[in-house]
Parts: C-alpha cells; sequence; structure tokens
C-alpha cells in the first residue's frame, strides 16, 4: 500500500475516531471524578462505591451491548444504501425496554447485598448508591442509543463534546452533593449517586433534543430491525458481561477479604479505562468503516481499514505501556496518598502495562468483528479467556498462593492475550472463506 493510500484510511478512522476519543476521555474522567471525590471524602466511601459500582455495571451492561448493536447494523444498512432514519425512535424503544431489565434486576440485588459478606459499615452504603443507580438507567439508555444512532451517520463531534461538558458538570456535583454546600446537607456516597443520576439524564435528553432539531424523524414499527439488533448485539453484550464480569468479580471477592482491596481494584480499572479510551474509539471507527465496507461488499476497504485501525490501537497502547513502566510511582500518586492502598496497586501496575497492549489488540479485532456481523466469536472468545482461565487462574494465584491482587491481573492478562490469538484465527478463517467464495 502507498503511502498516500495509508494516510487516507488513517484519515478516514480518525475523522470518527478523534471525537470519540474526546468523548471516551470524557466518559472516563466522569469515573475519574467518582473516584478522586471519593477518596477525599473517606477510604470507607470508596470501599463502598467501588463495590456498588461494580456490580452496577455488571448489569448496565447487558443493556448497554445490546444497544451497541446500532451503529454497526445501521453503517451496514448504509452501505446496501436503505435509508436509515427510520430506525430512530425504534433505536430508543429497543434501549429503553432494555434499560427497563436493568434497572429492575439491580433492584433485586439490593436485598441480598448483606448476605454476600462485606464488611457491615459498607453495606448501607452499597444499597442506596444501588437504589439511586438503578433510577438512572433510563438515562443512560437514551443517551446510549441516541450516541449510537448519530456515530451511524458519523456525526460524532456533539455527542462527544457534550460528555466532555458533562465531566466538568458531573464534577462540580460531586463535590456539592458529597461534601455538601450552602442549604445543601453533606451526602457521601448517596452524593455521588446522585450526581451521576443527573448527569445521565441531562446527556440523554440532550442528545435527544439535538436529534430533533437536525433530523426530521418519522415513527416507524419493523420487528425484523429488533431481531437483527438483538442477534448482532446479545453476542455483543454477553462478550462484554463475561469480561465486565470477570473485572467486577474481583473487586467483590477482594472486597469480602477487606474492602480496601475493592478500592484498589478501582483504581487499577481507573488506569486501564483511561489508556483504553483510545483503542476503543478506534475500535467504533472500524466498526462503522467496516461495516459501510462490509454492506457495500467492498473487501479491499473492508481488509485495509481492518488493518490500519488494528495497528494504530497497538502503536497507541505500546506507548501507553511505556508510560507505565516508566513513571509508576508517579501515577499512582495521583490518585492516592493512602500509604497501604498505594502498596496494594504499585506492583500490580508493571502487569498491567503488559495486559493493556494485548487489550488494544482485542478490542480492534472485536470491532472488526462487529462491522462485518460476526459477533458470535466475540463472546465465545471472550467466555473461554475470561471464565476458563483467566478467573481460575486468578483465584489460584491470588487466593491459594497469596498473590492477592497480583494473582488476579496475571489471569487477566492471560486472558486478553488468549483472546487475541482466537479472534484473529477466526478473521483468518473468515477472509479465506470470503476469498473461495468471490473466486467461484
Amino acid at each position: 500500500m502507498k503511502p498516500q493510500e495509508m494516510n487516507f484510511y488513517v484519515k478516514e478512522l480518525f475523522k470518527i475516531a478523534g471525537p470519540i476519543i474526546m468523548g471516551n476521555l470524557g466518559f472516563i474522567l466522569l469515573g475519574v471524578g467518582d473516584v478522586i471525590v471519593a477518596g477525599r471524602h473517606s477510604t470507607q466511601t470508596f470501599a463502598a462505591i467501588s463495590i456498588a459500582a461494580a456490580i452496577v455495571n455488571c448489569v448496565m451492561t447487558l443493556g448497554m451491548g445490546l444497544t451497541s448493536a446500532i451503529s454497526p447494523l445501521l453503517s451496514n444498512y448504509r452501505g446496501q444504501n436503505i435509508p436509515i432514519k427510520r430506525y430512530f425512535y425504534p433505536s430508543i424503544r429497543f434501549a429503553l425496554f432494555w434499560a427497563l431489565v436493568s434497572g429492575l434486576l439491580i433492584l433485586a440485588i439490593i436485598p441480598t447485598i448483606p448476605l454476600i459478606g462485606f464488611e457491615k459499615p459498607l453495606v448501607e452504603i452499597i444499597q442506596q448508591y444501588m437504589f439511586i443507580s438503578a433510577l438512572s438507567t433510563f438515562g443512560g439508555g437514551l443517551h446510549q442509543s441516541l450516541k449510537e444512532f448519530l456515530q451511524a451517520f458519523e456525526i460524532v463531534m456533539f455527542p462527544n463534546l457534550l460528555t466532555i461538558f458533562c465531566v466538568f458538570l458531573n464534577l462540580g456535583l460531586n463535590i456539592i452533593f458529597v461534601f455538601g454546600w450552602g442549604i445543601i446537607p453533606s451526602m457521601g456516597a448517596i452524593g455521588l449517586a446522585l450526581a451521576t443520576f443527573f448527569v445521565r439524564y441531562f446527556m440523554g435528553f440532550a442528545l435527544l433534543i439535538y436529534c430533533l432539531c437536525i433530523m426530521k424523524l418519522h415513527n416507524y414499527h419493523e420487528k425484523g430491525y429488533y431481531k437483527n439488533l438483538t442477534k448482532i448485539g446479545l453476542p455483543i453484550s454477553m462478550a462484554i458481561l463475561t469480561e465486565f464480569v470477570a473485572f467486577n468479580s474481583i473487586a467483590i471477592i477482594m472486597g469480602r477479604i477487606s474492602g480496601i482491596y475493592a478500592a484498589a481494584q478501582n483504581l487499577l480499572c481507573t488506569f486501564i479505562n483511561t489508556t483504553f479510551m483510545v483503542p476503543f474509539a478506534i475500535s467504533n471507527a472500524i466498526a462503522v468503516k467496516v461495516g459501510f465496507a462490509n454492506g457495500a461488499n467492498n473487501m479491499r476497504d473492508l481488509k485495509r481499514y481492518s488493518c490500519i485501525g488494528t495497528g494504530m490501537s497497538l502503536t497507541f497502547m505500546v506507548f501507553g505501556a511505556l508510560t507505565f513502566i516508566l513513571f509508576p510511582k508517579f501515577i499512582v500518586s495521583i490518585f492516592t496518598s493512602d500509604v497501604q492502598l498505594y502498596n496494594i496497586v504499585f506492583p500490580v501496575v508493571v502487569i498491567l502495562s503488559v495486559y493493556q497492549i494485548f487489550d488494544g489488540m482485542q478490542i480492534s479485532l472485536s470491532g472488526i468483528c462487529k462491522g462485518i456481523k460476526q459477533t458470535k466469536i466475540v463472546l465465545i472468545s471472550n467466555f473461554i479467556a475470561y471464565w476458563c482461565i483467566s478467573i481460575p487462574l486468578g483465584c489460584y494465584l491470588g487466593l491459594a498462593q497469596n498473590m492477592k491482587l497480583c494473582g488476579f491481573w496475571i489471569g487477566l492478562l492471560s486472558a486478553s492475550a488468549t483472546l487475541c490469538v482466537i479472534m484473529l484465527l477466526q478473521l483468518k478463517m473468515y477472509f479465506a472463506k470470503r476469498r473461495k467464495l468471490q473466486e467461484i
């Protein structure tokens, strides 16, 4: 491939990925704001929201994963010259249905929290945080569905600028609700949940108003659309769920030993999520571009967007890994001054550095699979990697061998490498099959 051709594909991917990176940065900073404010309030608040957020995120992932099928499916439709504005209201209905399911599941889990074995001072805080989070699922679902809908049109600037704005809104509300201001009393962890509640609904309704202003939209009913979304989205949702549950189960397992380990796992996930935003954005761009090329049956563009996008992700993650390896003390000290928490987190940073290289590659490969509507392999590979390798190995090393979080992160590193191998083999077979069909 000539350099000018490569530059073209890089620019096309970055047109979509650039604003999404800003939005993902904002999304991560929303979580970082929670972590910083909770850590400044008390270690108990930090531990409680770490456990509560781990449980809530696992449940909400079901609906969010299904909704993430909207942009690749509609991109395929665009490639086939099918009008896609008609799917605006069906996309919202689909997302809000799963938001309702998620909210009810969270409410159902709340009474079981005292039975899990967490430290008694944390139980009530966890339950209160989860209750408010259950009520915020509709705002999150509305925002996710409209962001995906706009992404299918490659409209990514406004949704992601909105996310950046909400970083500051969330931080301000966190400070006011957690520590109190004027007539507003200090609410601790409940204040963090309330801030998230208001921000989610603000983001959802802001995108709704934006869409209604820039597009002429009509109500439309097509059962086949929901069926296709479920067919593509369910494997994605279950794949993300298996990964989320694996990560967050570590916080829950270690949280039973001591709340500070749950806080440490939350802090480590904040590190990896901060760098992960870039390959995740590139993966979204890959899914849109590959989806369009797949719908138009353009194999040349499909392969080039796949290879160049994966290379972009790997390059960034290698740079991120080197940063973590060279400056671990500085990075950890930004987030915590608690000596005990620092001593738990610091040894894991090197393992995390290597992990993220494989993580950047696997999310790019996942984006290719979404674009070509081969999402079952993403589910299968995630299940094998996390539940047949990562969790058993992590429990053995972390608990039986007393390596604590280091043992669990060695398991996560093994899972990420396994994911890359499985998806690479599957994609190789897929492209070989397509090539044979074209020859016939």
